[in-house]
């Protein structure tokens, strides 16, 4: 049978079953589609990294000021943490209503929400003003950020990849993966204006209030923006099949815990690398070293600058040569620069420091451009916003939730650098490994996972990627 088509007016003509690749967006409306899922994921990495930021610059302070300045810091690196866990809930329950309901409701939900959150933060008194209910407050406002941005880069994923022309898959998924460097350049600019307008005392007062308020302005952009986009042709292919899971996440755990895993530990350098660059990095550059504030947020201002630039080369690269082959580069690369990335910071040099953010930051791009395609060819579209989520936060939850705190922890009891770059290292070599269980899927149609699905439904398992006789596991490696 003949797939949905979309007319011209945009609705779905969908005269039987099969593949959704005749229903993919010229290149006119990709661009729009593209355009929403940056703008919404630079407000949600924009909220979540002024958290970090602040979390290593001033929440000891506000927050924590009865505490020696070392556990302050852990605490409140902690409370950047419990947003992590929080995600997990929020892709298992944005996962399930993502699958059920469609991807752009979902997305539009988890903007309000996090941006929600991220105002009420910016208001939330202080310490000295209500005692430990400062604490309590904030922590409660950063698990609702968590749960909100636990459905949010599943969702942009898919509104992209689900669209795009199968040969253009790994750029513009890389065009996500952008709206980090993005959220977080502009999250560590505003700290710049602010700091460099106002006192540390007054920073400590109030000004670290004003980056957050402002982000009502991003969330009213990325709102806008995103009710003005077409729901996937995939999602639209399930529902016109009737083919939506009745219960998503049991469904994929029950069919495709292997990739769900191995896709978790896969991902987990991206997140501890990258949380150790914005914040350990900050943290540990301030605090052990002597360098000022306004210093360490221009130069991971500037390694954001070179995320901008690296993304998408290395997310276009994936669709020439393969997206494990990239990723697995610049796994690598993680592990060979954990020592240097220190050894240059503690030489107090300006050129040195930069010079290990930028290695470390073109590293981390050649991993993180191509992972969210690379997930999302995993699994089959009924569940696969739960799939995509659920994997990516649990490495969000092993990996940039304890990075802060366990870097933090490590020097307070070793007083070496090296063991935080142990740490990194240690974590690298164990996605390196996952990436090589898990199967490359750049050459099938991003409906493949459908057909393997339905095999799999039925009592018989195909491997996603592999020809329809070879049996295996859905996503994984036959080894």
């Amino acid at each position: 049978m003949s797939s949905p088509t979309r007319t011209d007016d945009g609705s779905v003509d969908s005269p039987g079953v099969g593949t959704a690749a005749s229903a993919r967006l010229d290149r006119a409306k990709m661009r729009k589609i593209a355009t929403a899922s940056v703008i919404g994921t630079t407000v949600e990495w924009y909220d979540l990294f002024l958290f970090g930021t602040a979390s290593a610059l001033v929440f000891n302070q506000v927050f924590f000021p009865e505490l020696s300045p070392a556990l302050g810091t852990i605490l409140a690196f902690l409370t950047f943490a419990a947003a992590y866990l929080a995600r997990t809930v929020g892709a298992v329950l944005f996962g399930h209503f993502g699958d059920r309901l469609g991807r752009k409701s979902m997305l539009l939900v988890s903007l309000l929400v996090m941006g929600g959150a991220t105002l009420a933060i910016g208001l939330v008194p202080d310490f000295n003003t209500i005692g430990i209910a400062a604490p309590f407050i904030l922590l409660t406002l950063r698990i609702i950020q968590g749960l909100a941005l636990g459905g949010e880069w599943g969702g942009a994923v898919l509104m992209t990849v689900e669209h795009a022309p199968e040969e253009r898959r790994g750029w513009y998924g890389s065009m996500v993966q952008v709206g980090v460097p993005v959220g977080t350049l502009l999250a560590n600019l505003a700290f710049l204006i602010v700091t460099g307008l106002v006192s540390e005392e007054a920073l400590v007062s109030w000004g670290w209030r004003v980056p957050f308020i402002a982000s009502v302005l991003l969330v009213a952009v990325g709102i806008y923006i995103r009710l003005n986009i077409e729901e996937t042709p995939s999602f639209q292919q399930v529902r016109e099949q009737g083919a939506k899971a009745k219960l998503p996440f049991a469904h994929l755990m029950r069919h495709y815990w292997k990739p769900v895993i191995l896709g978790g530990i896969a991902t987990l350098s991206t997140g501890s690398t990258f949380t150790l660059m914005v914040a350990s990095g900050v943290n540990y550059g301030t605090q052990e070293k002597g360098l000022s504030s306004n210093f360490m947020l221009w130069v991971v201002l500037v390694a954001c600058i070179v995320g901008l630039i690296f993304i998408p080369v290395f997310g276009r690269l994936s669709d020439k040569v393969g997206r494990r082959p990239i990723i697995a580069a610049g796994i690598a690369g993680e592990v060979i620069l954990a020592f240097p990335f220190f050894w240059l910071i503690n030489t107090g040099s300006a050129a040195a420091v930069f010079l290990a953010y930028g290695l470390m930051m073109i590293a981390f791009c050649a991993n993180y451009g191509p992972i969210a395609t690379f997930l999302a060819e995993l699994f089959g579209a009924k569940i696969r916003y739960s799939g995509l989520s659920v994997s990516y936060m649990l490495s969000g939850l092993l990996g940039s939730a304890i990075t802060p705190a366990i870097t933090v922890w490590l020097l307070d009891v070793t007083g070496q650098s090296d063991s935080m770059a142990w740490y990194i290292a240690g974590s690298a070599v164990l996605s390196l490994i996952a990436l090589f269980l898990l199967t490359e899927n750049r050459l099938q149609s991003i409906d493949q996972a459908d057909t393997a699905e339905a095999r799999v439904d039925s009592g018989t398992s195909v491997e996603v990627g592999a020809k329809p006789e070879a049996v295996t596991e859905v996503g994984v490696e036959n080894r």
